[in-house]
């Protein structure tokens, strides 16, 4: 009797057993729901509910593969271009997608028709995505990038399927190898017979062979350089351009920086250079003959009380015509210390619109390229141009001897409708003379 309900009691403890694993089974299955492949992506709190798990369970290894953080996200847009600035062009993209930007970290350049315009990321984080590319016109408030706090990545579980087999070739069989050795029969030749030789064709007028294409290269214009185009041809076409040259003897100028220059740069932190005596003589020629800073508008002449120097610089990019502004009012440290600010930050791309707006006289020195003489473009809305070119040593009569000397040729073009001839010739004679006599500055003669 004992021993029965002993077995019954064996019996009904097996059953209760494989009911629990069977319902635990089922469970799992419910769980594997959310994190399966098939099933919704959950956040990080589900790992939690997963510990009771072994490592190696692949219910764990799913679960890890699929948990992803949702960080927040930032989008990057064009900044604000300046008042006469409406659109762009999206030149390049400084970072590609999945690097880490800081905040204000300069993610793509955009183009405009005078400066290049940063876009910054507003905060530290992962690039998702790109929203603009390259060569689209974007606006201020454009967006171009969207950025993500999270630097945590979702990565996919490897794949665990099997490859397919593959089903083997079955060998040849007996006769399919004595059929490939078998030689085959080659058909007879015919021979053709010979057609007789034709008579040498007539001479000819060809076109002209052209390269091939393939030697081309087409290269889309920036913003600038369109903007530059269309301001010079428009002059071109607007302004009755006529220009007069001298020459100007560099020596007593040469010789003043050469005696000061390490006095001046103690001084003033910065190189005494030629540039400066060309805008006080410029500034000095202004004031004697006043047209020249004038300009037409319409049917009225507006006479500018104030002298604006706007300086060309030849830029990677394309030209830049920074401004000195009240140029009448420096003296040679303060034009120095302009100049070499512009210069800089031309070269670096980071002069702003107010810094080149206006200006009524440029100064345009091709002489540290190595140009001997050019007739410069009008740059409207101004009325007169400066050209400056290299100094070269020439013979020259001084005092009744041959004997050589340093010698620059100046050219200035101008507008004829306004500014007659005899204006322009004294307006560069007078840059001459204070070239070449620096002491009549200090005298005003």
């Amino acid at each position: 009797m004992l021993g029965v309900l002993r077995q019954k009691v064996r019996s009904e403890a097996l059953i209760l057993s494989r009911l629990f694993l069977t319902r635990g089974y089922r469970h799992a299955q419910s769980f594997s729901n959310h994190i399966l492949p098939g099933g919704p992506v959950v956040p990080r709190p589900m790992r939690e509910g997963v510990q009771f798990l072994q490592k190696d369970s692949p219910y764990r290894v799913w679960s890890r593969s699929f948990a992803s953080d949702n960080g927040e996200l930032f989008d990057a847009v064009v900044p604000f271009m300046g008042e006469s600035i409406t659109d762009g062009t999206l030149a390049t993209f400084l970072k590609k997608p999945g690097d880490r930007v800081e905040v204000d970290e300069t993610i793509a350049q955009v183009e405009t028709d005078k400066v290049t315009i940063d876009v910054a990321s507003p905060e530290a984080g992962i690039i998702e995505k790109f929203v603009a590319k390259e060569g689209d016109t974007v606006t201020p408030g454009t967006k171009v990038a969207v950025i993500s706090k999270s630097d945590a990545s979702t990565t996919l579980a490897p794949s665990e399927e099997k490859p397919k087999d593959v089903p083997k070739s079955s060998p040849p069989t007996e006769k399919e190898v004595a059929e490939k050795k078998a030689p085959k029969a080659e058909a007879p030749i015919k021979e053709k017979p010979k057609a007789p030789s034709p008579a040498p064709p007539k001479s000819q007028v060809t076109e002209p062979q052209l390269p091939p294409k393939d030697r081309e290269r087409r290269v889309p214009m920036t913003r600038l350089r369109k903007r530059v185009a269309t301001r010079l041809k428009d002059s071109q076409n607007t302004y009755a351009m006529l220009t007069t040259f001298n020459e100007v003897d560099m020596t007593n100028l040469m010789k003043l920086r050469s005696d000061y220059k390490d006095a001046f740069l103690e001084k003033h932190g910065v190189k005494l250079g030629l540039m400066s005596g060309f805008v006080k003589g410029v500034v000095s020629a202004l004031q004697d003959l006043p047209v020249v800073n004038a300009v037409i508008d319409g049917e009225d002449i507006i006479y500018r009380e104030y002298i604006d120097i706007s300086i060309a610089v030849g830029t990677p990019k394309g030209l830049v015509v920074p401004v000195i502004r009240n140029a009448n009012n420096m003296n040679f440290a303060d034009i120095e210390k302009q100049i070499h600010t512009l210069a800089k930050k031309a070269n670096d791309g980071t002069l702003s619109i107010d810094e080149m707006a206006g200006g009524s006289f440029t100064i345009s020195n091709g002489g540290v390229y190595g140009s001997l003489l050019s007739t410069p473009i009008i740059n409207p809305p101004q009325s007169a141009i400066l050209g400056m070119h290299s100094i070269v040593s020439r013979p020259m009569v001084v005092g009744g001897n041959i004997v050589a000397r340093p010698m620059m040729y100046l050219s200035v073009t101008y507008d004829h409708r306004l500014i007659d001839g005899r204006e322009a010739v004294l307006f560069l004679r007078r840059i001459k003379d204070v070239v070449e006599d620096p002491r009549r500055l200090l005298l005003d003669i």
